[in-house]
C-alpha cells in the first residue's frame, strides 16, 4: 500500500467537474478522481481545516465517530471497479476491535482530513490509476506564468485572449472549409 496525500482540488477542462489529486510521497505519481460539486467544498473545508458555525454532514459524522467511542485509523481506496473507485474505512473501538465500514472515496477523503487519519491507496490501484508528474516542470510552468502575469496589464492580457480565440474561430472555419472542399472531391457534395 501506499500512502497519499491531497495535491488539491482541479477542474477538468472538458467536463468542468471537479477532480481530487492524490499523490503519492514521491511526488511522481498522482491520482485524479472526478468527484461532485458538494464533494470538492467538503474536501477543500477539510484541507483549510475550516470550523463552520453549525457543523457540515463530515464534522457531524467525525462528532459521530467519537460520541460511539471510535477512530478512524486511515482511508483504504482497495479497488476500480466500473470505473469507479472503491474505498474502506477503517476504524478502532474503544475496545479495541477493528470495524471496516464501505465509503465513497470523497466521503472517506473529507473524513480522513479533518481526523488527521492517512489516506492509503493499494499499488494496484495506484498503478492503474495514476499519472505521471514532473514537479520541476510544474514549478517552472507555475513560475513561468507568474511572470507573465507580472508583466502584463489587465487591458494587454484581454487583448491576447479576444486575439487567441479569433486565431482559433479562424483555424475552425478554415477547417471547416476543408471538409466542405473534401465532400465536394469525393463527390458526396449535392447538386445546386
Amino acid at each position: 500500500m501506499v500512502e497519499m496525500r491531497v495535491a488539491g482540488i482541479a477542474l477538468d477542462a472538458a467536463s468542468r467537474s471537479p477532480i481530487v489529486l492524490l499523490r503519492d510521497p514521491s511526488g511522481r505519481r498522482q491520482v485524479p478522481i472526478w468527484i461532485d460539486q458538494a464533494q470538492a467544498q467538503n474536501i477543500m473545508a477539510g484541507l483549510k481545516g475550516q470550523t463552520p458555525a453549525r457543523p457540515l454532514s463530515h464534522d457531524l459524522m467525525v462528532q459521530l465517530l467519537e460520541a460511539g467511542g471510535l477512530e478512524l485509523q486511515r482511508v483504504i481506496i482497495h479497488t476500480i471497479e466500473d470505473s469507479t473507485f472503491r474505498a474502506v474505512l477503517k476504524l478502532i473501538g474503544a475496545d479495541g476491535e477493528s470495524h471496516e465500514l464501505d465509503a465513497r472515496p470523497s466521503d472517506a477523503i473529507a473524513l480522513a482530513l479533518r481526523t488527521g487519519s492517512g489516506i492509503w491507496m493499494l499499488e494496484e490501484v495506484v498503478a492503474d490509476a495514476s499519472i505521471a508528474v514532473d514537479a520541476e516542470a510544474d514549478a517552472e510552468d507555475a513560475a513561468d506564468f507568474r511572470r507573465f502575469l507580472d508583466g502584463i496589464s489587465p487591458a494587454e492580457l484581454v487583448r491576447h485572449i479576444n486575439q487567441a480565440q479569433s486565431e482559433l474561430e479562424q483555424e475552425h472555419d478554415d477547417d471547416d472549409d476543408d471538409e466542405a472542399d473534401d465532400d465536394t472531391e469525393d463527390g458526396n457534395s449535392s447538386p445546386t
